[in-house]
Formats: C-alpha cells, structure tokens, sequence
C-alpha cells in the first residue's frame, strides 16, 4: 500500500506498507528516504530534528535518511544542494520511483527506484544517474544511509588465510586524514570490524574493498542490514572502495559506493541496495566474531 503522510515536520511524504514493514520517503527535499520500521518499532535511521520540516534551505543539508550522491566528493558536484521538491510515480503495488529537480548547473538528474517487498521487510533501492551534460563524465554513484546514534556498525571480513601458502593481499583499508585508528571506538577483529557511534567523539572514517558486499548495523534490538555489489575486475575511487564508514558525534553512516565509469550525455548508471531488517538480542553488537556469524549466517552471502 502507497499513501501520502505527514512525518517530522514534512507534510507530503510517501508512506510504503505491507503489513510487516514500512518505509517513509519526503516529497518536499531530496529524495531522501526518512523512515524505515518494522511493525512500528524503533527507526535505525537518523533524522535531524533541527533540519526537519524545512525546504528550500540555501545551503545543503544533511538531515538524515538515505541519500544519492555523486563520488568523487567535490563541494561542486557532491554538495549540490537537494532542498526542493521531487517529483514521483508509482510503479507497482509497493514501489514508487523519486525524481528531483534537475541539477542542470552541473549537467546531472538523479533518481531513486524504492520497492518494498510485498511481505517481510525486503527493500531495493535503485540509485540512478543520469549524465545531462554536454561531455562525458567521470563518477561513481554513491549511496549513503545515516544511521541513528547509539549503535555499532559491523563489516565482515574474508576468512583469514595462512603462512606460507597465502603470499598475497586479500583485503584493502583506506583511512582518512582524521582517523586515529587507537580511537576505542574502533575494533578490529578476526572476522568482524566494528565501529561504535559515540555522542562524546569526532569525526572519523575508513574505507574498505569489501567483496562480501555487506554491513549491518546495530541499535536496540534492530539489526539494520545493507547489501551491494563487489566487481573485482573494476575501478573503485577513495583507493578502491565500494563500503565506507563515518561517524561522528551526531550519527554514524553506512555507505556503498559503485564503481568508477564513464558517463557519456544522455547516458544513465544505476546502482542497487538490497535491505533488510532483523531483530536483534540487545547484546549482538558486543558478541562474540563468531556468534555474529552465526546470527548473520541465514541473511547474508558469504
């Protein structure tokens, strides 16, 4: 079911249902995807009450959510500012499809494809870019997801090899200027890394090639979990990664990034997340790396 609901401030949003789960996109700012529930339990994703209800702000805006934007991060191209209203057409009993004002100042249109399953939680957003300019255009479409605060993101990793037999590299970190990595926040283990979001801490971030093509994240007891591609035969920017990390004293973000292409005029790039939400025992984020692979084993790909 597909209705029209006020939330936060916001008069028109887009409310998707199937009974189990429900997902809330604003049609005032965006798109941004605001709420996303199960069974009117706690929402995993972080809304900026100082910024709610408002459109047509000036400046660009974080307020939360779920978000499309254009990597490699420029103040020019990724900044553009995404406070006006969006367009939007249903496409079937549980998916709509959001369209923004063009950015014709920097020659792109964005649009995001949003399906709720139609039982369960099961969600797909299909992120697509579509190159309005004159020349071609080298990017990668990024999908960030803000995520409330007081959890921790989890981001598993390949299986440990061995010595001598394994004598070259499986996994890649990238880390930015900003990360002290003997932040406590951070645990680095055999089969899970974990950052925890800390009201009291700065900004900090990390990326990774990730070619399990997952991460959760963990608040309360909902378990928030995103799903995403790994090409290894293709080019990442940010060093070569398709997951990256941030977190700060306000929220954490999740987010996955496509790989670099080039977009000729009139040409579209899409790229797909797959969510689900479970429920989680309030002490899943502090188990143990292979209780969590246990818990996480029926829900994500190896």
């Amino acid at each position: 079911m597909i209705d029209l609901v006020a939330f936060n401030g916001w008069a028109k949003n887009l409310r998707l249902r199937n009974g189990t789960a429900e997902l809330l996109v604003t049609l005032e700012v965006g798109p941004r995807i605001l709420s996303y529930t199960k069974s009117g339990g706690l929402n995993p994703l972080k809304i900026y009450e100082d910024q709610a209800g408002t459109t047509g702000d000036t400046v660009w805006r974080n307020r939360g959510g779920h978000r499309l934007w254009i990597a490699p991060e420029s103040r020019e191209i990724t900044y553009f500012l995404d406070n006006a209203p969006v367009a939007w057409e249903q496409l079937g009993p549980h998916r709509v499809r959001v369209t923004p004002p063009a950015e014709t100042a920097i020659g792109f249109q964005k649009q995001l494809d949003i399906t709720l399953d139609a039982s369960g939680t099961g969600v797909t957003v299909v992120h697509r870019v579509t190159r309005l300019g004159a020349t071609p255009a080298d990017l990668a479409l990024w999908a960030l997801t803000v995520m409330t605060p007081g959890g921790v993101a989890l981001m598993p990793q390949p299986a440990l090899g061995e010595h001598p037999r394994d004598l070259l590299p499986n996994r890649k970190m990238v880390v930015w200027p900003y990360t002290d990595l003997s932040d406590p926040r951070w645990t680095f283990g055999r089969r899970f890394f974990r950052l925890r979001q800390d009201a009291t801490r700065g900004a900090t971030k990390i990326g990774l090639a990730d070619p399990l093509g997952w991460c959760a994240y963990v608040v309360g007891d909902v378990c928030f979990l995103k799903r995403y591609a790994w090409d290894p035969a293709a080019t990442y920017l940010d060093g070569g990664c398709n997951f990256e990390t941030f977190s700060n004293t306000k929220m954490l973000e999740v987010e996955s990034l496509g790989p670099l292409l080039r977009l000729a005029p009139g040409a579209s790039a899409e790229h797909t997340e797959r969510w689900i939400l479970l429920d989680a025992p309030r002490d899943l984020a502090a188990q143990t790396d292979d209780q969590l692979a246990g818990f996480f084993q029926p829900h994500a790909p190896r």
